[in-house]
């Protein structure tokens, strides 16, 4: 996750970026506990491994897990030189055949976001309770037993990506090669296969789940593992995901403003529930027909301006003088502030329904936090840090990167289009058993749910047509901070996992 305008404005790029190659030297870990400070700026490395156990009760079951936390190295692969430490934080339920106990890989996106969204917020054994999809920096950073985590049917292994979270580059070629499309999913894939070596889990039912950019990494991370490191992946969870930066690239592209108007109406209506998507076919059938057939038109045309104006108008609830003036063509930031510009709030571009104050309400143009994504930073954060050093017993003096803004403003996206989803359509053609779930939240302005069924309509069918499923629930881009999607996607991620 990024800031709204960064994403906006990162979005436009292409990639490509040759990455150093990486050793498969083994990282060495102990089951050590250090509580003493322990300084870790690079190049000095991060503390040892730290193995706890634990028991989560929750009110109809009592998990026994155990806890690992630590760091993977990457090396050179030709001089043998340390050229990052990726920490990790997995949870590994006992008692169970770890040949036939599936394991999960999860990332969160930005580029630049550790995994605390994913694992404090959804998936872990511990979540951090949530107000309405988001949460004053003052709040107490305090978890709770996750009655939603995936612990019942998956071990979990969550990795914060290079200068993210707690990870670290050694040098500073490794760190522009690891800033990088190619460069980011090479050196994650190596991660992924040597703690599967290391924690002899090769033989389990593997699977990657990934936020935002976290799931525009999963189909090129299952590509990549398949490719080059001998590893088979059953499946992939994408939360969020952009599955092609170039729907989303310049004001003259008609379709973002299609891809859009069906979360931009979710939020007009107010919609929550689990059947958002069922009370939005009206605004999808217009947005996929008349719609873009009269944006092709052109501005020059007055009658196709008159009609997308009045019909953009009924769908948003937008002042219709308004939506007349801008043709009918309504960007994410201008519904954020117009929406409920009369109480002098603006609204979160990753949950449209979550609002926040406007800090110059009267102005032409305005700088604020994001209602959602702002709030988060701050308890997210110090919650993560204290479950490191408290509850799993790895100490890390230095700040948890939550989101490391540094890595997406210097991002190389390379030279063409940045895309996964010819990716995806290879892992589908390549393996008959891959299956693949997309979740998104109905309200999310920063990824909106209408590119990826565009885009997923796309693929041509290869077998069991359940293979592909896209599921929409009610919230915005980290649409588990609401408690029943976050249910309904432990649910869905289940049956993809389980392939019922």
């Amino acid at each position: 996750m990024i800031s709204a305008a960064r994403f906006l404005a990162l979005v436009f790029f292409g990639w490509a970026c040759i990455a150093l190659p990486l050793a498969a030297q083994e990282a060495k870990h102990s089951t050590a506990a250090p509580h003493a400070p322990v300084e870790t700026t690079p190049p000095n490395p991060l503390p040892p491994a730290s193995t706890t156990s634990h028991v989560l009760k929750l009110g109809d079951r009592t998990i026994d897990f155990t806890a690992k936390a630590g760091a993977i190295r990457l090396s050179d692969a030709n001089t043998g030189a340390p050229v990052a430490d990726i920490a990790y934080v997995a949870f590994l339920k006992n008692g169970e055949d770890p040949a036939k106990r599936p394991i999960t890989f999860a990332f969160n996106g930005g580029p630049g976001a550790g995994s605390a969204w994913l694992d404090l917020g959804a998936l872990g054994p511990w979540r951090l309770p949530l107000e309405d999809g988001k949460l004053p920096p003052s709040a107490p950073p305090l978890p709770v037993p996750n009655a939603e985590t995936w612990l019942d049917f998956t071990d979990l292994v969550f990795i914060d990506a290079p200068e993210t979270g707690y990870s670290r580059t050694l040098n500073k070629d490794a760190a522009k090669n690891f800033r990088s499309v190619e460069g980011d999913i090479n050196a994650l894939a190596v991660v992924i296969r040597k703690w599967l070596t290391e924690n002899h889990r090769l033989e389990s039912p593997k699977f990657i789940a990934g936020e935002s950019y976290g799931g525009f990494r999963a189909p090129k991370l299952a590509r990549r593992l398949t490719d080059a490191e001998g590893v088979g992946v059953n499946g992939i969870i994408m939360i969020s995901p952009v599955l092609d930066f170039g729907w989303f690239n310049g004001t003259n592209n008609p379709l973002i403003f299609a891809t859009r108007l069906p979360s931009l109406t979710a939020a007009a209506r107010d919609l929550t529930g689990l059947d958002a998507r069922a009370k939005l076919a009206d605004v999808e059938a217009y947005a996929a027909g008349p719609y873009i057939v009269d944006l092709l038109r052109g501005e020059a045309d007055a009658a196709a301006l008159a009609r997308v104006s009045d019909k953009v108008a009924g769908f948003t609830g937008l002042d219709p003088a308004l939506v007349r003036k801008l043709g009918g063509r309504i960007d994410a930031a201008t519904f954020e502030r117009e929406r409920d510009r009369a109480e002098g709030r603006v609204a979160s571009a990753y949950d449209a329904l979550v609002t926040g104050f406007d800090p110059h309400p009267h102005a032409a143009r305005s700088t604020y936090a994001d209602p959602v994504l702002d709030s988060l930073k701050v308890p997210l954060t110090s919650a993560m840090s204290d479950l490191a050093a408290n509850e799993l017993k790895w100490f890390v003096d230095a700040r948890y990167e939550i989101l490391n803004e540094s890595v997406s403003e210097n991002w190389d996206w390379g030279h063409g289009n940045a895309e996964a989803l010819s990716d995806l359509k290879e892992d589908l053609a390549l393996d008959p058993h891959f299956r693949v779930l997309v979740a998104h939240g109905a309200t999310d302005l920063v990824t909106p749910y209408f590119a990826s069924k565009l885009l997923l309509d796309q693929i041509a069918p290869m077998g069991d047509k359940n293979r592909v499923r896209l599921v929409v629930y009610g919230g915005g881009h980290m649409l588990y901070a609401r408690d029943q999607s976050r249910a309904a996607l432990r649910d869905d991620a289940r049956k993809l996992i389980q392939d019922k």
